[in-house]
């Protein structure tokens, strides 16, 4: 506790502004989520006070992220949809999707896995990020202009007749649920369809409308329509909050230029009276649990959504353990990456309960706390705290910020979480791979699979396709590499300095191979050409595996083959310096001794050596 109160003046000022620096994105967040601005401040608050408090980086300061909800709005926006556009119906899954997402990451942790989150693939996140940035950008058009699809009656009549089409299906589908649709006689079905309104086909025309225009696809959609009526008003309120946060940044950095431009922009519509749209309203008072999590569970519902949890929890992860390198760059410090998964799962459980979207370690937020002066975790609970006060005493005024406003910080967001880096590098590197009649670079491959699928098809598998991809050009790479270092291909090989005595007599009946590198699916096809090597003359096959420092199953197997058909020719095998894991390896089934007795096994040549002459003849 000494060291929790150790620095409280530089905590203090650095959770404040990293707070205020968190409330126009966590707004922002929650509107572009679907499940409106609160949703974004309940997840800034909780996720930052729980994340701090149990984690394992000390000066992180969490909340929602571009990350976490791009791939939040799609999920939201998939269960919406199969809720019959109904966001109240449809809360509670969602919440249970997060609260599933927040424990797996307290899984991740308990079991150690923070570790090996650093062995995905730099080109999978660049191009995760890219799309991310591109997604937030395309979204964020429609707001900025003022269009809204719902409210162009023109486009919602379009799908009237879907509508009436969606509606007559759902009254069958409750009659076959209650047992009274019967098929000769749709009295029943002709009395409940008499009793729909327009409203309730309006209604139900605007979901669909809705669902049209969501997403890249469904912005680029309808973008030509949109820009036939653009609200002149929103438009500059979204521009001039873009203008302000990149010219704000020139005078000075001391004061968050999304802040500035926030209350500026805000203060403009406010103060003028002008007709601008609002957010949606932020309730007052404290935040309720969300109890139809835990009194309307049902396991069918979320099994279709276990994988996406797992997706969401193992991104927040990844978000999280970037940030806490930054952290650890700046601090000169070292956090502890399974207490920081625990901290992140504990506060997205929490603030799932509560409502909250989902959110991972921040970078800018970080950042901005660490120069600041925060050092302990009570900066980042510090960070939460502000948000909740603000949440208590400004949730009416922050109810009419314009969302022209957060459609504006957005685009800054999405331009600002694009991997330029990663993009600047693509001319560079090089091309390792042909693809017919064109040579490509396998991680520019895999970097713009990963953007395109992102983009335009679903976050949740492009990542893992992207995966798949660079793991088997990685696989294939080694495998290459393994086979061109064995040697296996040419017969000859050079001498080894303790190979140079060997008796010329007995060339012919021994025959020395060098195995240089793991043994393991990827050189397994190599790996087998070697009994085909071997001349008739050889009675004896050294193998040297002092440098076959693994094997895996595939080796193992590819081995054991090699032993049968060469045994059945009547050669037999001496191993020299055998290694432990591969030594281990094989005992499990038993070739060692079933196939290589002890005695065959020797820890130097020279003791190898020995044997060859005491017990080889020399026959030609």
């Amino acid at each position: 506790m000494k060291n929790f109160f150790s620095n409280i003046k530089g905590d203090a000022f650095g959770g404040i502004t990293a707070g205020i620096v968190a409330l126009p994105l966590a707004l922002a967040f929650g509107v572009s989520s679907g499940l409106g601005p609160s949703a974004g401040l309940y997840g800034a608050i909780f996720i930052s006070f729980f994340a701090a408090l149990f984690g394992g980086t000390d000066t992180q300061i969490s909340g929602p992220t571009a990350p976490m909800t791009a791939v939040s709005m799609v999920i939201i926006a998939s269960i919406i949809a199969a809720n019959d556009g109904d966001v109240n119906k449809a809360l509670p899954l969602i919440l249970t999707v997060f609260l599933l997402a927040g424990l797996m990451q307290i899984g991740l942790g308990i079991l150690g896995l923070g570790k090996y989150i650093r062995y995905i693939p730099y080109p999978v996140v660049s191009g995760f990020m890219t799309a991310i940035g591109v997604i937030i950008l395309i979204t964020q058009i429609l707001p900025s202009i003022g269009y809204y699809s719902k409210e162009d009656l023109e486009f919602v009549n379009e799908f009237k007749p879907q509508a009436e089409e969606i509606i007559l299906d759902n009254i069958l589908k409750e009659e076959a649920g209650e047992g009274i649709l019967v098929l000769e006689d749709f009295r029943e079905t002709i009395n409940r369809a008499e009793k729909i309104t327009d409203e309730d086909i309006l209604k139900e025309s605007k979901t669909l409308a809705g669902k049209e225009a969501s997403g890249v696809l469904g912005t680029l959609k309808v973008l030509p329509r949109a820009l036939q009526q653009i609200n002149w008003l929103e438009l500059i309120l979204a521009l001039g909050t873009i203008f302000i946060i990149y010219g704000f940044k020139r005078i000075t950095k001391v004061i968050p230029s999304t802040l500035v431009a926030l209350i500026v922009m805000s203060g403009i519509a406010i103060g003028f009276g002008l007709n601008y749209r609002p957010i949606e309203e932020i309730p007052s008072g404290l935040p309720i649990p969300n109890l139809e999590i835990f009194t309307s569970f049902k396991l069918s519902n979320l099994t279709p959504y276990i994988f996406t949890a797992l997706t969401l929890s193992l991104l927040g992860a990844i978000d999280s353990l970037l940030t806490s390198v930054v952290a650890d760059n700046m601090t000169k410090t070292k956090h502890k990456p399974n207490k920081e998964l625990v901290g992140q799962g504990i506060g997205n459980s929490i603030a799932a309960v509560f409502g909250g979207i989902p959110g991972a370690g921040a970078t800018i937020r970080t950042v901005v706390n660490i120069t600041s002066g925060g050092k302990t975790k009570l900066s980042g609970m510090i960070a939460g705290l502000l948000l909740f006060i603000i949440l208590l005493g400004l949730g009416p005024i922050a109810s009419k910020i314009p969302a022209a406003v957060l459609a504006g910080i957005l685009v800054t967001v999405g331009i600002g979480v694009m991997d330029y880096k990663g993009l600047k590098a693509i001319p560079s590197l090089p091309r390792d791979i042909k693809l017919g009649p064109f040579k490509l670079s396998s991680e520019v491959l895999v970097m713009l699979v990963v953007l395109i699928l992102s983009t335009f098809w679903n976050l949740v598998y492009a990542v893992g396709i992207g995966l798949v991809i660079a793991s088997l050009m990685f696989m294939k790479k080694i495998g290459d590499l393994t086979a061109e270092r064995s040697d296996v291909k040419p017969l000859k090989e050079e001498s080894w300095a303790d190979e140079v005595g060997f008796p010329d007599s007995l060339k012919e009946e021994v025959f020395i191979k060098h195995i240089k590198g793991p043994l393991f699916f990827g050189s397994t096809s190599d790996f087998q050409q070697l009994a085909a090597q071997i001349p008739d003359t050889a009675d004896i096959v050294v193998l040297r595996l002092d440098r076959m420092q693994y094997m895996d199953q595939s080796g193992l197997y590819a081995l054991e083959d090699m032993l049968l058909d060469l045994r059945k020719k009547g050669v037999d095998f001496l191993f020299v310096d055998l290694l432990r894991q591969p030594r281990y390896m094989m005992e499990r089934i038993d070739i060692i001794p079933d196939f290589i007795p002890e005695e065959h096994i020797f820890e130097t040549f020279d003791e190898c050596m020995v044997w060859i002459k005491e017990n080889i003849e020399d026959k030609y």
